[in-house]
Formats: structure tokens, C-alpha cells, sequence
């Protein structure tokens, strides 16, 4: 093989930090994966903190390696990417399921708890006459009841779905991919081109071609939450999120859709700067805070829908339906308080950047 001769000038290729990262997921979600299955995969309702421990980083890199796929595309093999992210992505999705539905049952019972104003349920009703209160605490047993019922069996569904899932063809065709892609990332040319001296980042990064891939994740992020009503989020009890809150139809609110969506833009903006920056990217604490203010807004979002959903059980007695409003009330309430609380976080971002 001839000799290749190198610019002195030159710096790292383009594609080296990105292919350096899908790495390093890929053998986190392998890592990941070895552990799952010498706990035997077990993160059911009383699986081991070790199994569950397995099954959240399988998720968390599965997830940031489909978003990589996604936000430098251009850089990478087109068919074998695009292939690729739609797996990892129903991979992710199918493994998310048990935990979410089993932090949604926590979230509702212990909402129950605090509007009932007791540690716990009681049995039935003391005396009668009594208020909204009172009349609160007679349902909160049977709706509690009734949800646990429901989110117990969607749990234990979703654990058996992830187990076959799991043991399935489709997820080892993924394994084998991610196992390829710990050793050799497919770069297009354009990813390997050397870049020289003047294109690399101050941090020692060929990032002439990663930046603007980075920057337009930042735009689209940018642009998802200047679509948001950032105006009414920023005054705390608009009841925004309350709109419709108790319509019959079963559908998802049209109004949390823009929240969720940007949700996911800020993961891929936050994956976006962990490409660039590796192990210098700084802990972006204002970032961090409007996530997880995206995170308990998706979450009340589908409690509110699951306390919905569980009033509209056929036959269940008038108390036990009106703790379910004042349930699903509740958590839309927490939508609100999350906007809020975004809201302040992202402004707070904004104003402070030079």
C-alpha cells in the first residue's frame, strides 16, 4: 500500500470526534447489554437494581446513538444510518415503557395520598356529610385501587413486550449493528476529509464539519420554542394547561404536542454538544433545569391522561370518579406549574448568554 502523505498543518478529520462517540455508545449499550443478561433481565415490578440499572443504560445509549444518526446524517452512511436509527429508536421505545408506566403509577398514588390528606387510604367513609374533602378521601381508596389495577397489568404487558423484544431476531440484528459500530463507524467522505489547522476548533476538535450540523439541532430547538406561548407559560396559574382538560375524547392534547417536541430537540441539542465537546463539555446547569422541567411536563402530562383514562371505566361508583377529576385536575395543574417552570429556566438561558 502506498505511503500517504500528510499536510503538516493538518488537524484530526472532520468525522474523528463523531465516530469517537458513537464508539464509546456503542460499547456502553454492549456493556449495557452483557450486564441485562447476566441478571437474567429481571427489571420487572421487583427486579433487581442491577437489571434495572442494565435496561436504563441500554436505553440511554440507544438513545443518544439514534439521535447522533439523526442530527450528523450528513456525515454518515446514508442507507446503513437510516436504516439503523429506527431500530435503536423502537428498541429505546420498548424498553421505556415498564419504567414509565411503573413512575406513573408511583406519581398518581402518591398524588391521591397528598389530595386526600391522609398516609393513606381508608376503607370507606367515617361519617357522612361530609365536603369535598371528605368526599375526596372516599373515592381516593377505590380510584387508587382502580389505577393500580390497571398500571400493575400495562406494566406487566410492557415487561413481557421488552423480554421478547429482547430475545427477538429484529433485536439482534441491532446488537450485531451496535457491535460493528463499537469497531468502525461508516463516515461518508466528506466526514473524513483532513481539516486543516484554521478549521480546528479551539479544543482540539475537527469540527468544521460538525458545527453547523450542531448549530442547525440549536436552531431547530431555538425555533420549536419560539413557537411555544412562552408569554402565558411565564405567568404562573394561567390555567393554559386546564384548556379542555376534561373533554371526553380520548386523544392526546393537541397542546402538549409543541412541549413534547421540544423535549425531544433539547435531548438531541444536548447529545449534539456532547459530540462536539466530549469529555470537556461543561454541565450546561440552565439546560439541565429546563429539561427536567420537559421531563415532569411529559410525565404529569401522561398521568393526567391515565387518570382520564381510568374515570371512563364503565360502572365505577360517583366518588370513586370524582376523585379521578380531581386527580387528572391535579396533574394538569403540574402541566402548568412545568411550562412555568421552563419558561423561567430557558429566559434565564437566554438573557445570560453574551
Amino acid at each position: 500500500m502506498a505511503q500517504q502523505h500528510l499536510d503538516p498543518t493538518a488537524g484530526p478529520v472532520a468525522g474523528d470526534a463523531l465516530a469517537a462517540y458513537l464508539r464509546a455508545q456503542a460499547t456502553e449499550f454492549l456493556r449495557a447489554l452483557r450486564q441485562h443478561r447476566e441478571t437474567g433481565g429481571a427489571a420487572a415490578v421487583n427486579g433487581s437494581k442491577e437489571a434495572v440499572d442494565a435496561a436504563r443504560a441500554l436505553r440511554r445509549s440507544a438513545r443518544r446513538i439514534s439521535g447522533t444518526l439523526h442530527t450528523f446524517r450528513p456525515l454518515l452512511d446514508e442507507g446503513w444510518s437510516e436504516a439503523m436509527r429506527p431500530e435503536l429508536a423502537w428498541l429505546s421505545g420498548t424498553l421505556a415503557r415498564e419504567h414509565a408506566y411503573g413512575a406513573r403509577q408511583e406519581r398518581l398514588l402518591a398524588a391521591l395520598h397528598r389530595l386526600s390528606g391522609s398516609a393513606a387510604f381508608p376503607a370507606q367513609a367515617t361519617s357522612e356529610g361530609r365536603q369535598e374533602k371528605g368526599q375526596l378521601t372516599v373515592g381516593a381508596a377505590k380510584a387508587g385501587a382502580l389505577l393500580e389495577r390497571q398500571l400493575t397489568l400495562a406494566r406487566t404487558r410492557a415487561h413481557s413486550a421488552a423480554l421478547q423484544a429482547l430475545g427477538s431476531s429484529r433485536f439482534h440484528a441491532v446488537a450485531d449493528n451496535v457491535a460493528v459500530l463499537a469497531s468502525e463507524v461508516p463516515l461518508t467522505a466528506a466526514a473524513t476529509t483532513t481539516a486543516t489547522a484554521s478549521t480546528v476548533g479551539t479544543a482540539g476538535t475537527a469540527s468544521a464539519g460538525l458545527k453547523p450540523l450542531a448549530a442547525a439541532a440549536e436552531d431547530r430547538l431555538c425555533d420549536a420554542v419560539t413557537a411555544l406561548p412562552l408569554v402565558t407559560a411565564g405567568h404562573p396559574y394561567n390555567s393554559e394547561a386546564l384548556v379542555h382538560g376534561l373533554s371526553a375524547d380520548t386523544a392526546p392534547q393537541p397542546q402538549d404536542a409543541p412541549w413534547h417536541q421540544v423535549r425531544l430537540l433539547l435531548r438531541l441539542h444536548r447529545y449534539a454538544r456532547e459530540v462536539l465537546f466530549g469529555d470537556e463539555v461543561l454541565l450546561d446547569v440552565r439546560l439541565l433545569n429546563a429539561g427536567k422541567a420537559l421531563d415532569r411536563h411529559r410525565d404529569a402530562a401522561e398521568a393526567a391522561a391515565a387518570a382520564a383514562s381510568a374515570a371512563r371505566t364503565p360502572r365505577i361508583a360517583p366518588a370513586t370518579a370524582y376523585a379521578l377529576g380531581v386527580l387528572h385536575a391535579d396533574q394538569r395543574h403540574e402541566v402548568e406549574a412545568a411550562r412555568f417552570t421552563f419558561q423561567r429556566a430557558w429566559m434565564r438561558e437566554t438573557v445570560g448568554t453574551p
